[in-house]
């Protein structure tokens, strides 16, 4: 069986700190295959860069996945992208004229595992600069361009809507091995291996600050909300816990169909 490791969003200095710190441990429980991250809020909350990347290969984090953030720190993150374009995949329904790459391949013990992240439309035309075309019709282009054999089919859906991840979700079923939403910051209780196969969870969560709205300063968040004010957000870098969220996944690498899912989600002290 083929064993993936997934980490929602990892916000911040305190997402990359839980990571760091509590990876040693599952890694010697769980003892996964393969191990994998949404990095889009990687550098202080918004983006990527070669540095925070790299930080995490060396903490054993082997694949990336994107997001509508992941371009925010403009040149830094475009850097990386293109630094790493075999390790960090980008969505796959945003123009062409954006760094990166659509789809990456990773060796494991078990069989190569394809890796594709997918933006939803519902509210995203606030959250992102460029159109955002279909993730429906997008991802079946995707899966036609890569059609040998895989042990896995990994696919993280960054969206909104729950109700669009769900159908998402159900579209592919029994084509993919897993489609694991991001996004929200905030982990589901509905993991499940669909009907035919694929294994599911609406939102992971994320991995950041305990005690923030979403990995940001509360009392920023509360200040837009309260005033109206655009108000910048900010990472409080000096937290003392983090949420850590991330989900297990067991996969026949035969069939490349999913056996089970596990969500976990705690709080960790950070040292």
């Amino acid at each position: 069986m083929l064993k993936i490791l997934f980490f929602g969003d990892i916000a911040g200095s305190p997402g990359r700190k839980a990571v760091k710190q509590e990876l040693p441990k599952i890694m010697e429980s769980e003892q996964p295959d393969l191990v994998l991250a949404n990095v889009e809020n990687l550098a202080h909350g918004k983006g990527v860069t070669v540095k925070t990347i790299e930080e995490l290969m060396r903490a054993g984090i082997q694949g990336f996945t994107g997001g509508n953030h992941v371009f925010s720190k403009k040149e830094f993150s475009e850097q990386a992208l293109r630094k790493y374009s075999e390790l960090i995949v980008r969505p796959g329904n945003i123009p062409d004229t954006y760094a990166g790459s659509t789809a990456v391949k990773i060796e494991t013990a078990k069989g190569s595992v394809l890796l594709g992240n997918f933006l939803g439309q519902v509210f995203m035309d606030r959250q992102f600069p460029e159109a955002v075309s279909s993730p429906f019709s997008g991802v079946d282009e995707w899966l036609n361009s890569h059609s040998e054999k895989f042990a896995a089919i990994v696919v993280d859906f960054h969206a909104e809507a729950t109700s669009e991840k769900i159908a998402f979700g159900y579209y592919l079923d029994g084509r993919v091995a897993a489609v694991l939403g991001t996004h929200t910051h905030i982990p589901t209780a509905d993991a499940k291996v669909l009907s035919q196969g694929t294994a599911y969870i609406t939102d992971v969560g994320m991995c950041g600050a305990a005690g923030s709205v979403l990995g940001v300063k509360k009392e920023l968040s509360l200040k837009r909300f309260l005033t109206g004010e655009r108000v910048a957000f900010d990472i409080p870098e000096d937290a003392s816990s983090a949420e850590l969220s991330y989900v297990i996944i067991t996969i026949d690498e035969q069939s490349a169909k999913a056996i089970s899912i596990q969500a976990v989600h705690k709080i960790v002290g950070l040292r």
